[in-house]
């Protein structure tokens, strides 16, 4: 008999689930289309959003008045990336999201930002 057949006297799923990677995404699927279990970096990959990613990088880079060093863009990058990563988990918490979604998920935060970022430049008269 197939791990995933039900069995006859009690209609139960005999099929083993799963367990789940701690450290990644918290998407539950809800379709086979659903993205779960990915890093932050692949899910910006499979999004397509790296460059409106970088676009926004770049603004904060630019408002920190430019590239100085390795350290100091990463003192920039990292809470991006950790707003961004708590994002995604707060959508995801709601349910499933399949690429579509998540790429509008993304897409929508980091146009939010990039409008705050230019509203205090404009406020900064810069």
């Amino acid at each position: 008999m197939d791990d995933n057949a039900k069995t006859s006297e009690s209609g139960e799923n005999t099929a083993k689930k799963e367990s789940s990677d701690p450290g990644v995404a918290p998407c539950q699927p809800s379709s086979p289309e659903t993205i779960t279990g990915m890093s932050l970096e692949k899910i910006i990959e499979i999004t397509g959003e790296f460059e409106h990613l970088n676009e926004l990088v770049m603004l904060h880079l630019q408002q920190a008045g430019g590239f100085t060093s390795v350290d100091g863009y990463f003192r920039i990058v990292q809470p991006i990336l950790d707003l961004l990563e708590v994002e995604i988990r707060v959508r995801c918490s709601v349910g499933g999201l399949n690429q579509q979604q998540m790429k509008l998920v993304i897409q929508d935060w980091i146009d939010q930002e990039i409008k705050a970022c230019m509203d205090k430049a404009a406020a900064l008269g810069k």
